[in-house]
């Protein structure tokens, strides 16, 4: 097989269970151990580490496949020399905190996020953080190649509860910044419900919070369960958020934590059952990190709405940088302007991915959970709650995401074809198009003619165009649709238009 196929984005992805449905896997124990073994050949190129004496740390979600991909982790590993320290069930952030807190060179995270249960993948991790795209690249080339390391002798593998010390940094951190006077229990006196959606999440609920005095007798699906057998394990789920939200309101919890699977990814629900999740998360992060960060800059993806910007700017005293789609080029792009001397504290993506520079620009959906618990205390003591933080909060009146298949086969090249014809479209109507796109086309429209925005982009892996609306009057968004199909009628060549 090409291994190249199973890229996608920063991470390998693809079946990893037979089925009826999709087909035989492809994360078979041949392929997994020949990926193990190009990631060997590949640090000993990048981080001048040989196999023989490496120290690599592994853990999994709760996927039914994780085991078995980890003992073909194995195998590629140990026979090479290398230390291995198995973390077991473990999320993808602690990951990376265990190649500096064990210390090793690297780790493989073995999980597919919010995919269905039958998929999997691996992520990998060096002290300088998660590989991006180009380097796992030159890892599956070499897989494609055959290469392989030498068998060399001392290679082990190692159980180790690196997640105790994970928790026990995720406590201390809460300890610290509440400062309560039972110092050891800050959280007495909050409920707090937690639904971790049978992932890997469900210690914070049991090692985070209940130790600190918290209340979370109104958590569910604490318990890992590869079939995911309640919902998605995955925030920006309308029926997850649902779940959560029900948690919240069912058993009077001051707050709602959703993870999905590997815990990279988290929203909240209010006291009300509110959820906070993409705009609303957004602005929640934002404004905790300013709080130390006076006047810095917000780097978000591209489809976040012209409240939030008004949010970040005139409530907070913050920028706005509306970046890319894909947490990676979000992340990047706030450590671009960091070196270049910006003051930069977070990147965060409206699906949940969020990364503050405090935190090594790392996204971790605890740490993101941890930050907002620690708010939600700082704002009781002022008699004050998040839903009044997020009072000031403009939310359009409408919003909808249509996606547009694009049936050609390169369907980069059409996509991109596309987007500069709509461009061109957008001039001769004399459109308002943003002056930031750095993706797509983000066109904006006064009271009258829809009163909002859409964008239009390319998809990051998949042959689809997405088109988000946002209007703030009644009937605004299919205005803004009816000047989309005007466009399309015109250029419907290769594309499945039903949506529209």
């Amino acid at each position: 097989m090409d291994f190249l196929r199973l890229k996608s984005g920063t991470d390998v992805r693809g079946t990893a269970i037979d089925t009826e449905e999709f087909g035989p896997a492809q994360l078979t124990g041949p392929v997994v151990r020949a990926i193990g073994s190009a990631f060997l050949l590949w640090c000993e190129k990048r981080l001048q580490a040989p196999p023989a004496g490496l120290r690599l740390a592994v853990g999994r979600d709760s996927r039914l496949s994780g085991p078995d991909i980890a003992a073909a982790l194995q195998q590629a590993f140990v026979p090479a020399g290398v230390h291995c320290f198995d973390c077991g069930l473990a999320s993808t952030p602690s990951m990376f905190m265990a190649v500096l807190d064990l210390p090793c060179h690297c780790a493989v995270m073995i999980t597919a996020s919010h995919h269905p249960w039958h998929r999997n993948g691996l992520k990998f991790f060096t002290p300088s953080g998660g590989l991006d795209g180009p380097d796992l690249e030159e890892i599956l080339a070499l897989a494609n190649q055959g290469a392989c390391p030498p068998a060399a002798p001392g290679g082990s593998w190692e159980a180790c509860g690196h997640m105790d010390q994970y928790a026990a940094h995720l406590r201390q951190l809460i300890m610290d910044g509440i400062q309560a006077p039972d110092r050891e229990h800050p959280l007495a006196g909050f409920s707090i419900a937690v639904d971790a959606g049978n992932g890997a999440g469900g210690f914070y609920a049991r090692d985070v919070l209940a130790p600190l005095g918290a209340d979370v007798s109104g958590s569910q699906f604490l318990d890992p369960d590869g079939h995911f057998p309640h919902h998605v394990p995955n925030p920006e789920d309308k029926t997850a958020m649902g779940f959560a939200a029900q948690a919240v309101t069912s058993s009077g919890a001051d707050l709602g934590i959703i993870f999905d699977t590997d815990v990279d990814r988290a929203a909240v629900v209010d006291s009300q059952g509110r959820e906070i999740d993409r705009n609303r998360l957004v602005a929640l992060a934002s404004a905790i990190a300013l709080q130390d960060a006076p006047g810095g800059t917000v780097v978000t993806d591209s489809i976040t709405s012209d409240g939030l910007r008004t949010y970040i700017e005139d409530t907070l005293g913050g920028k706005h940088c509306r970046f890319k789609r894909g947490y990676r080029n979000v992340i990047n792009e706030a450590i671009r302007r960091n070196a270049q001397g910006e003051n930069c504290p977070l990147a965060i993506e409206t699906s949940g991915h969020a990364a503050l520079r405090e935190n090594y620009f790392l996204d971790d959906g605890a740490y993101l959970a941890t930050k907002i618990v620690m708010q939600l205390a700082a704002l009781r003591r002022e008699g004050r709650s998040l839903e009044d933080l997020l009072a000031p909060l403009r939310e359009p009146l409408e919003a909808q995401e249509i996606r547009v298949p694009i049936l050609e086969e390169d369907f980069r090249a059409r996509g991109q074809a596309l987007i500069a014809a709509l461009e061109t479209y957008a001039k001769a109507q004399h459109w308002q198009i943003a002056p930031d796109n750095h993706e797509g086309l983000r066109v904006s429209f006064p009271e009258g003619e829809g009163q909002g925005w859409f964008l239009v982009r390319l998809s990051v892996h998949d042959p689809i165009l997405p088109i988000n609306l946002e209007s703030d009057a009644p009937g605004g968004v299919e205005l803004l649709r009816e000047k989309l199909r005007a466009f399309f009628a015109a250029n419907c060549q290769g594309l499945d238009l039903s949506a529209l």
